[in-house]
This record gives C-alpha cells, sequence and structure tokens, in this order.
C-alpha cells in the first residue's frame, strides 16, 4: 500500500525521530512510505484557540497537498481528530463547496497510526521486541475522537518481551490539552501531578503514549523531577526488533 505519512508540525519540529519510527515500521510491514514536502500544520491550534476563519488556508492546503494519496498515516491522535472531526466543520464554515466536497472524499483516508495497522490492516503483532515494564497513556483525542478503542494497547500486548502495566486513572486527562496549559496553568499542573503519581506507581521503566503532545507534558514533568521514567511513543516501541532493542 502507497502511504502517505503525515508527520504533523509538532513531531517534525520536536520528535522528528517519531517519524522516522512510523516510516521504518510501515515499510518493514511491506508499504510505501512517502513524505510530501509541502505539508504543514494541520490548524488544530488556530482552529481550537478560537481563530476558525484563520484556519481555513492550512485546512485547504492540507487537503490539497494529500489529495492524491491513497491512504494518510499521522502518529498523532490529536492532529488526526483535528482532520477527523473538524475539517468537516471548517469546510462548512468556509462556504465553498470544493473544499467541502474534498474534505469529504479525503476525511475517510486518514488515520492514526494505531487504528491504521488494527483497524485498516487488521494486525496486532507487527514482530516487535522490546523487554521494558511499559506503562501506556491513552490520549483524549484518541479516546474521545478518534475512539480507537484498546487498539494501541493490543499491539502493545503482543510486542515480545514486554511487562506491560496498568496505569490506574488511564482515562484521565493529563493536562497539556494545547494552549490549554498555558492559559490554565495552575489547573494544567493540578492534573499533570495526578497523572504522574499514576505514572510513578506502576514502577515503569517507559511511559508509552500515541501523541509526543502529552509525552512532552507528562515527561517533561517525570524529567524535573528525575524520576527516571522514559517517555516513548508507540511508534518507537513498535519498531523495536531484537537485533534493534536498546
Amino acid at each position: 500500500m502507497r502511504v502517505a505519512l503525515f508527520i504533523t508540525c509538532f513531531n517534525d519540529t520536536l520528535f522528528p525521530r517519531v517519524g522516522i519510527a512510523t516510516t521504518r515500521l510501515l515499510e518493514r510491514l511491506g508499504h510505501t512510505v512517502e513524505f510530501p514536502e509541502a505539508q504543514t500544520c494541520c490548524g488544530q491550534m488556530h482552529y481550537n484557540t478560537g481563530y476558525q476563519q484563520e484556519a481555513i488556508p492550512l485546512v485547504r492546503h492540507f487537503v490539497e497537498v494529500f489529495s492524491d494519496a491513497e491512504v494518510v498515516v499521522a502518529p498523532s491522535a490529536s492532529c488526526v481528530g483535528m482532520v477527523r472531526d473538524l475539517y468537516p466543520k471548517a469546510a462548512v464554515l468556509s462556504g465553498d463547496p470544493r473544499l467541502i466536497e474534498a474534505v469529504e472524499q479525503l476525511v475517510p483516508r486518514v488515520y492514526e497510526l494505531s487504528e491504521f495497522l488494527v483497524k485498516r490492516l487488521e494486525i496486532t503483532d507487527v514482530g516487535a521486541y522490546y523487554p521494558h515494564r511499559v506503562t501506556y497513556h491513552p490520549t483524549c483525542h484518541s479516546l474521545r475522537v478518534l475512539c480507537v478503542g484498546d487498539a494501541p494497547l493490543q499491539l502493545l500486548r503482543a510486542v515480545r518481551g514486554i511487562d506491560l502495566v496498568e496505569l490506574s486513572n488511564s482515562r484521565e486527562c493529563c493536562g497539556f490539552g494545547g494552549t490549554f496549559a498555558i492559559k490554565n496553568a495552575d489547573t494544567s499542573l493540578a492534573m499533570l501531578s495526578d497523572k504522574m503519581r499514576c505514572v510513578l506507581d506502576t514502577g515503569a521503566e517507559v511511559l508509552c503514549s500515541a501523541d509526543t503532545s502529552c509525552l512532552m507534558h507528562i515527561g517533561g514533568g517525570l524529567h524535573r523531577q528525575r524520576a527516571g521514567v522514559t517517555s516513548m511513543h508507540l511508534a518507537e516501541i513498535l519498531v523495536k526488533t531484537e537485533s534493534e532493542d536498546e
């Protein structure tokens, strides 16, 4: 299958290793991965902060860049949630019938990584090997917008050597929420404290998630506490094999 990688501006700027891991994983599974270099921000930050009209050119650009893709895969439930849930609303807001139609045609072909593997390809065992104690934080967008269910956990459970431990209160938000963490810093920090306590209670070496934005928030707090817990995106674990584990 020909897969267009939507890396997201957040990953491209701060966590390029996640895009590399996603590409290597998909190629190992036999797919051709293409990277449209013209891609930019999906517009989520603008739209969620109240600048819906200003986000429309970004929506239009995304549709133009990925219009010919067989499927679009992104290692971000947050950004795919923007495309899946809010692009149709933004297109209607634009009043442009052509954009509305283009969004309708493209949205069904845009997937978050775990749902692409489990729901589209019907694969749970990707041949990964990772002998470490890991806990998984399901992000708000993966739970409540994309409704990926336990797809990430199905993939993690199939990893050989892994010691996957349940995270208590896992469905609770970590407190990041993009600009929410800036506008409501005290509330965000209180939520982060609760989440970090749950992570530490697991005794895990690694905190895994499907969104690097949440991992940056939680991982940053753990790092400041010198907790000794590593943050890794789901793709970074799934790409590991017995010969590549570090």
